[in-house]
């Protein structure tokens, strides 16, 4: 049969090669693929050359929703003619070349476009068929081995995939199902973006879990593949008619046994890319093919029946995913960020090298909405780039004190308070405030609520009292003009809590967040999110003044709350349960901290990460927990991991990694591996050396990629002298058993703390030396005199609830072993 050669010019830039992949059939991958083939092949006015590849080879059926059952050659049948080539230069090598050589040269001596044919006479759209379906087609088929085809010349494929990519702007793969040669391929080799199909079930998302995770790990792990290989999850035939399920099985539920699919994109692609977090909402909101009645049966294509695209329409699901597909979008991008994002570059494209006026001012607030977007989902460098140049354009357009100039400013200081460039955010609130109370009066809203961002400033750089003198005048404003229970007055009288919690008036800082918290509950209810902040800044201010007790109370309250209304997960839940694993542990609950500890360790893991620092900080605190009771090779297994994670992220002389070194060397002094101990305690002093000498750059600077742990300078300098003081006070003592995690030598740590009055310091050590005094075969002298330096610290820092609950478990540990010794006399 005569076949008709197409004639397709090279396009002036590469097009995209992007494979559809599902783990199991009946997804409706195919579907979406020819839906979506059609859609691009219609943009720019019917201009964009599309072409899409059957390879699908046991099961083939793109033909069929395009009517072309002419009897064509196509993949096979192509591949069968590389295969004849390579045999051509095993036999008669034409002298030494690479493998790019070796598949270039197979490739030009085949012409592929007699491979392709035109499927659509209004759009360019074209396809490879899977083959000739004639009476050999199922024996040819078995005869072509993938993987000797492979061995033959590894760079076959991927300069296929780049030769159509240099004629065709989109080509679309259909790949074969499960875990076969040829699905490799498509997904490893091929592709620069991958588009894993799914429905809600477990096969299905646990074959596409691990398909992303081979294809990610061979593009990383293979010199001649380092190329991007993006991954876009397709969930398809979702039942809009069940929302319980719909919201089950995208969520999860732990209850179920559901791990839920957008939780486990998210870990995937988190990994994958090495981010430290991501959140898919915003695209699995827009993305998720519906099952319908029209099209579950037969090869229609929706795009062509169903143009309305109305938001019940799969039309107007396959435009939103190729917003993220087509657009060089991430699917971790938020719909409106794209939006956004695609505002601003058209707004710079058109306005050029001039400032019009109408393109500016448009384009300056959208880069506003952007920073705003930015902050919110704690993206503070992102965020700071876009306020300060929505600042800038406002400025020279219409002025410094124009109220939209200074709307960028105060938002350009709180991004620039986040990163701890606090002078210079002091610098344009001031600013602010002078122009607002200028053009605006003193009472005004904005001149208000400018006052009370300075005031939050200047109490972060510990200007307390002049950050107290701006906040009774905001809630002297606040109560003349709105009374005391209004909720700006409310939020005005808990941000001067917290500065006098700051300054170290405990307890009118106590009396002011109890009004807070109880006029809240009143107006909001129990379980709004600002009455559980008061409640937890409240507890916070408990557990400095040492009610124990009320601390416990209120963050096992606010804990609660929010796992209902957040979710078990929720960074607000996961902090709430930190600071009640803090209390739990200086009440000597070691079993609930135990338990706390784990779940979150298990929570972080699976939303942040195994490397993300939190994560590991948890892990630290786990470890510690594992050490009192006394599984010390599972301790220093967890902090060897953590050890290495803070190395290799943060370096050696990042202040969490001294202090992982330290914890590190107490364990192995436990396990009585000295010499081990001793060398990562020098370890610790040489770096707090380089940290605290006067030309070190702060290793907060070098942290860039957590922004939300880096450290003042100040606090650097006070936790490296912390190390070594520590470390040297017990080597200054001598012998082995002197050292900080001894009892002996803890017991001299804390006189050494109380005598320099770190009184903090000497607390955290003292809970910790609690129940290993008391255990059963602890010397009679050594444990007087340890109990003796617990009551001391405790008495000094007026904890009466804390020497109590000691003074029960001292009398419960007598009990014990008289009792013991009785039943040995019998």
């Amino acid at each position: 049969m005569e076949l008709h050669r197409l004639f397709l010019p090279p396009l002036t830039a590469p097009g995209e090669v992007i494979t559809f992949y599902s783990y199991k059939g009946g997804t409706g991958r195919s579907m979406a693929l020819s839906n979506i083939a059609v859609l691009l092949a219609r943009r720019q006015n019917a201009t964009v050359p599309v072409l899409m590849i059957d390879w699908d080879m046991e099961a083939p059926g793109l033909h069929h929703y395009f009517e072309q059952h002419e009897e064509r050659p196509g993949v096979l049948e192509f591949f069968e003619a590389c295969r004849e080539q390579l045999e051509r230069h095993a036999r008669d090598p034409a002298g030494a070349m690479s493998e790019s050589e070796l598949a270039q040269q197979v490739l030009a001596a085949i012409d592929w476009q007699q491979y392709v044919v035109r499927v659509d006479q209004s759009s360019p759209l074209y396809l490879m068929r899977a083959g000739r379906f004639d009476a050999s087609y199922n024996e040819r088929l078995a005869q072509m081995h993938w993987d000797r085809l492979f061995d033959a010349c590894p760079a076959l494929f991927r300069c296929f995939s780049e030769t159509l990519a240099r004629h065709f702007r989109y080509v679309l793969v259909d790949s074969r199902t499960g875990r076969t040669d040829s699905a490799g391929i498509c997904t490893t080799l091929l592709p620069n973006k991958l588009v894993v199909v799914f429905t809600p079930n477990r096969q299905s998302l646990e074959g596409v879990a691990a398909l992303v995770n081979r294809a990610t790990e061979y593009r990383r792990s293979h010199e001649d593949e380092q190329r991007p290989l993006l991954v876009y999850p397709l969930p398809s035939r979702i039942e809009m008619g069940d929302g319980e399920q719909r919201a089950q099985w995208r969520r999860g539920d732990t209850q179920k046994g559901i791990f839920g699919y957008q939780p486990m994109f998210e870990r995937l692609l988190r990994e994958a890319y090495g981010l430290p977090l991501i959140a898919l909402d915003s695209y699995f909101d827009e993305v998720q093919l519906q099952q319908t009645k029209t099209f579950a049966y037969g090869e229609q294509l929706a795009v062509r029946i169903d143009q309305g695209g109305d938001r019940f329409s799969l039309t107007r699901t396959f435009e939103a995913f190729l917003y993220w597909l087509t657009g060089s979008y991430y699917p971790w991008q938020s719909s409106r960020e794209i939006h956004l994002l695609a505002a601003i570059e058209e707004a710079r494209y058109a306005q050029g090298e001039g400032s019009n006026r109408m393109i500016a001012l448009p384009m300056a607030r959208d880069l506003n909405r952007l920073g705003e977007l930015y902050r919110k989902a704690g993206k503070a460098g992102q965020a700071h780039d876009c306020f300060l140049h929505s600042m800038e354009l406002r400025a020279r357009l219409l002025g410094e004190d124009h109220v939209d100039t200074l709307v960028s400013k105060g938002n350009l200081a709180g991004m620039l308070c986040q990163l701890k460039r606090l002078p210079e955010a002091q610098y344009l609130q001031e600013n602010v405030v002078e122009a607002r109370g200028r053009l605006l009066g003193p009472d005004h809203p904005d001149t208000l609520a400018g006052k009370a961002n300075l005031a939050t400033t200047l109490a972060l750089q510990n200007e307390c009292g002049a950050a107290l003198a701006l906040q009774d005048a905001v809630l002297d404003a606040y109560l003349r003009l709105h009374g005391g229970e209004h909720l700006l007055t409310l939020d005005a009288q808990a941000s001067r809590a917290a500065t006098l919690a700051q300054k170290g008036d405990l307890e009118q800082a106590r009396l002011l967040f109890e009004a807070v918290a109880a006029a809240r509950e009143r107006l909001l209810g129990a379980e709004h999110p600002d009455t559980l902040n008061s409640k937890h800044s409240l507890a916070q201010t408990l557990l400095r003044l040492k009610d124990l007790t009320g601390a416990r109370r209120l963050f096992e309250q606010v804990a609660q709350a929010r796992e209902r209304l957040l979710g078990p997960d929720h960074a607000h839940t996961l902090a709430a349960r930190d600071h009640l694993a803090d209390v739990l542990s200086r009440l000597g609950d070691l079993i609930q901290v135990r338990r706390l500890q784990e779940g979150l360790v298990a929570a972080r893991e699976r939303t942040l990460g195994v490397d993300h620092p939190e994560t590991l900080i948890s892990q630290r605190n786990l470890a510690a927990v594992l050490v009192q009771h006394g599984e010390l090779e599972a301790a220093r297994s967890m902090q060897e991991q953590v050890l290495e994670a803070h190395e290799r992220m943060l370096g050696e002389d990042h202040l969490d990694t001294l202090h992982s070194k330290n914890q590190l060397a107490s364990t192995l002094w436990q396990q009585g591996q000295q010499d081990a101990a001793r060398v990562l305690e020098d370890a610790v002093l040489t770096a707090s050396d380089r940290l605290l000498s006067a030309d070190y750059p702060s290793a907060a600077l070098a942290a860039g990629s957590y922004p939300q742990h880096k450290l003042s300078r100040e606090g650097e300098l006070t936790g490296a002298r912390t190390l070594q003081e520590t470390i040297l006070a017990a080597r200054a003592r001598g012998g082995e058993d002197e050292h900080p995690d001894t009892l002996i030598g803890k017991i001299n740590t804390i006189q050494a703390l109380l005598d320099a009055e770190q009184y903090r310091q000497a607390r955290e050590l003292a809970d910790t030396l609690r129940e290993p005094l008391l255990r059963p075969g602890v010397a009679f002298k050594l444990r007087k005199r340890g109990l003796a330096m617990l009551k001391k610290t405790y008495r000094l820092q007026g904890d009466k609830d804390a020497l109590l609950v000691l003074q029960e478990h001292e009398v419960s540990a007598l009990e014990g072993a008289l009792s013991e010794a009785r039943d040995g006399h019998r």
